[in-house]
Order: structure tokens, then C-alpha cells, then sequence
């Protein structure tokens, strides 16, 4: 049982809340416009263009786990017909991802979601959650889930909520810190401490 208080964090790591949010139903889409943006499936990914995409869209919120990955489990997961991998487009230019995990039962998870910097602010969010709601929605599932921290954009617990999530667990995750390990440059993430 954890101890109520204060833990120190090591050196070289980072610590953050996760929240966890599930759905049991498709839930009503909110109105949005994002003119010039449209969805692409990924059929035979690219492990080098992915990761690009990941850091651009993650780097900022430490996201590290998929540029841990050696290419070939990268590849494993991303080519599985049960995972769903989508770029956003804006013309020519990668404005988004989208990853839906339909490997558990009867369920899917928002495995990855999110805009490239320029993208954030806008209507684009709630056009790519829409598109998300409705992808996973059209496949045969009773559960749709998503986990957030306080280490992501930090109105990202709100318009998960805001777009029919509920929470319903909690949990504290220590991690190495990407920048310490060299996954991210440390130049990322500037408004989280490095220690």
C-alpha cells in the first residue's frame, strides 16, 4: 500500500498522475470544422517516419515509449491487423497521429492521439477525436479507453472528459526521464524540470 506523503523521484526520472477514461457506448460527436485536414491510414508503416511523427507530436509531453522500441518490435505492433495507425494531413505535411489498439477483448484503446504543435488550439483536436470515436465506434466493441498524465498538454484530462470519457482509476508512473536517456533532445519538454 502506498504511503501517504512525499516520495522523492530519482535523478534521471520523472513522475506524473495517469488518469484512466473508458466509454461503453458511442457517444454524440461534437459540431467542429478543420478545413484542410484529412485522415490516412497507414497500412505499411515506416519506422523512422512514425518515430519523426511521435517526437513532433510527443515530444513535448516526454512521450518516449515507441522511440524506445528496437524497428522490429516497432514494426510488430504497428503492422498487426488489429492496430489501427492513422496520419493527419495538412497538404503535404504529417499534422497528427492516431493509433487504435482493438488487440484487447472486445475493446479498443486510444493507444496514441495527438496534433503537431502547429495544429494545437484550433478545432483539429476535436475533429481528430471525432474521427477516433467514429472509427473505433464502427468496429464490433463494448469498451473504448484512454489514459492521460500530467506530464501531457494540460487540457487533455478536460477534453477527454469533454468528449464522453469518464475516469475511473488512477495511478502514479516513474519513469526515465527521455531527455536523461537520450531518446528525446534535451531541449524538449522545456516547461518539465530536468533533474
Amino acid at each position: 500500500m502506498l504511503e501517504s506523503g512525499y516520495h522523492d523521484v530519482p535523478e534521471g526520472f520523472t513522475a506524473s498522475v495517469v488518469t484512466y477514461l473508458e466509454m461503453h457506448s458511442r457517444p454524440e460527436l461534437r459540431a467542429c470544422q478543420a478545413d484542410g485536414l484529412r485522415l490516412t491510414r497507414i497500412i505499411t508503416p515506416d519506422a523512422a517516419r512514425y518515430r519523426a511523427l511521435f517526437a513532433k507530436v510527443g515530444g513535448d509531453y516526454l512521450w518516449s515509449s515507441r522511440l524506445e522500441m528496437t524497428d522490429e518490435a516497432l514494426l510488430a505492433v504497428l503492422t498487426d491487423p488489429k492496430v489501427h495507425l492513422y496520419v493527419a494531413k495538412s497538404g503535404t505535411k504529417d499534422a497528427g497521429l492516431l493509433e487504435l489498439d482493438f488487440r484487447g477483448n472486445a475493446g479498443c484503446e486510444l493507444a496514441f492521439f495527438g496534433l503537431t504543435p502547429n495544429q494545437v488550439g484550433g478545432q483539429a483536436g476535436r475533429w481528430l477525436m471525432n474521427e477516433a470515436l467514429t472509427r473505433a465506434w464502427d468496429e464490433d466493441i463494448s469498451r473504448l479507453f484512454v489514459h492521460t498524465c500530467t506530464l501531457d498538454h494540460p487540457k487533455a484530462l478536460a477534453f477527454y472528459i469533454r468528449s464522453g470519457f469518464t475516469p475511473y482509476k488512477r495511478s502514479v508512473e516513474v519513469s526515465p526521464d527521455a531527455r536523461a536517456t537520450g531518446h528525446l533532445p534535451k531541449s524538449a519538454a522545456p516547461q518539465i524540470p530536468r533533474l
